[in-house]
This record gives structure tokens, sequence and C-alpha cells, in this order.
């Protein structure tokens, strides 16, 4: 399938999330919604494990099966709001538990599902199971790669993502550190973010969670939003809040040559 030319309107939907709190964070989903909705957003990207947390260990017992309610009930809001959804969730598959990402259509068909594969061992126990593949989809706005957080840490898998050609790459992130190291930390977020970019050869939007981690050895870590777009060339479209919710639509150029659009 060619890739159509032309721009998305892509929502940063940067939301704080409060570990464990399901019911609240749908809250804040579809809150984030409305606003991307009334701002034009034709794709919601959410942050990573953003219904329960990142290294939740209640997950392990609270996670929904992918396709599963989770799914079903963040399929509703894209047909409700017409917006197709990028969102980090925990995925319980029989005893093991994935750091997931889906990408829904704004009609309700669950296209994608990426495991995170880079899934940092050391933070939960028993940790996340890490996936084994890097895949792409086609949708209405072309090819949308999956990645989460971590991943883009590795040269292989950004490799593998630029071999798949994808117009346009969704990335939920958990980006923390301690709250001393906060604004700088959001710099780093940009590097990788703009290296992933560049490293692809396709637009890559980055969505951080905001809030505090409460399980774990990082319990006390802030996240500090700073969601960022970047361009196929690795120059910044635009960059969300520091540290408070935000919703920030970006007009992205869809394919590996895209031009940067004001």
């Amino acid at each position: 399938m060619a890739s159509p030319p032309g721009t998305v309107r892509v929502a940063l939907a940067q939301i704080f999330c409060l570990d464990g709190d399901r019911e609240g964070n749908f809250v804040r989903l579809e809150n984030a919604l409305q606003v991307a909705q009334g701002r034009k957003a034709q794709i919601a990207c959410f942050p990573e494990t953003c219904l329960l947390g990142w290294v939740n260990p209640e997950a392990h017992q609270r996670a929904e099966p992918i396709p599963g309610r989770d799914t079903e009930r963040l399929a509703a809001l894209a047909r409700k709001y017409q917006i197709a959804l990028c969102v980090g969730l925990a995925e319980k598959d029989g005893p093991r538990l994935y750091d997931a990402a889906v990408f829904i259509d704004r009609h309700g068909t669950l296209l994608l599902k990426h495991r995170k594969i880079n899934v940092l061992t050391h933070l939960m126990n028993p940790p996340y199971t890490p996936g084994r593949e890097v895949q792409a989809v086609e949708t209405e706005f072309g090819r949308i790669g999956l990645l989460i957080c971590a991943d883009t840490f590795r040269p292989d898998l950004l490799a593998q993502m630029a071999a798949l050609q994808p117009d346009l790459v969704l990335v939920p992130y958990g980006w923390a550190a301690e709250k001393s190291h906060w604004p700088q930390h959001g710099e780093k977020l940009k590097q990788t973010v703009v290296k992933a970019a560049r490293t692809i050869g396709a637009p890559v939007v980055g969505t951080d969670l905001v809030g505090l981690i409460t399980h774990g050895p990082w319990t006390g870590y802030t996240y500090g939003g700073q969601s960022l777009v970047a361009n196929a060339q690795g120059n910044v479209l635009a960059v969300a809040k520091d540290r408070d919710a935000d919703v920030l639509v970006v007009k992205v150029p869809l394919g590996r040559t895209g031009e940067v659009t004001p």
C-alpha cells in the first residue's frame, strides 16, 4: 500500500496516571479525548501502561487479556470520539504479564498490538515478559509502527522498525527520574525520540506520563511529561508541558521524506 501524502493531526495525550486507579485513569483518558476531539485530532497517543501504572506488581492480578475488557472500553471510546487510539497498557496472557501497546482505529477495530521487548527486568519481580516482534500495520493514515519506551534505546529494534518502512511511529513512554533531575531529564527524552526518528527515517510521536511511581525500586521517581514529536529528519515539531497534564495536537507530516509543517 502506497504511503498517503499529507499530514495527520496527532494528539499527545499526556495524562496523569495514578498507579492502580484503573477507573480514574479511564476518566482522565476520556477527558483528554474530549479535548483532542475539540482540537480536531485524528489520532491520540497515550503513555505507557497508563491504566494501571508502570512496574506495578498489582498488574499481575489485575491486568486484562488483549483483546479483553480494557480494549473493549478503549474501542468504545474510539468510536464515540471518532479518533484512532494508541494506548499503553498491561496485558495478562495466561501466567505472563506484558507491557503492551495497542492501535485501535476510529471504528473501534484493534489493528495492532505491540509487546515491549526491552522490559528492564530489574524493576519488578516477577518482571514483564519480553515481547518478540517489531511490527507495523496499514491504516487509513498509512503504515503505522508501535514501540514502547525503552525499545527505543536499542539500535537493533530501531533498525527492525526502519526495515518496515513506516509512515509514522507511535511510542508510549514512561520516562521517569528522581524529582531533582527534572526538568533537565526531558532533554534525554528529546534526544531519544530525535535519534529514533532519524534512525527509522519516519516521524516519531513519544507521549510520556505525568505522576509518581509508587511501587518497586523506583518508588518516588517522577514522570515529567515533555512529550514530543520529531519528523523524519529528526527536527522537533512540538513539546508538551513539563510535569503537567497536556493534550497537544500536532500536524505531523506522514512518510519517510516528510517536511516540517508549521
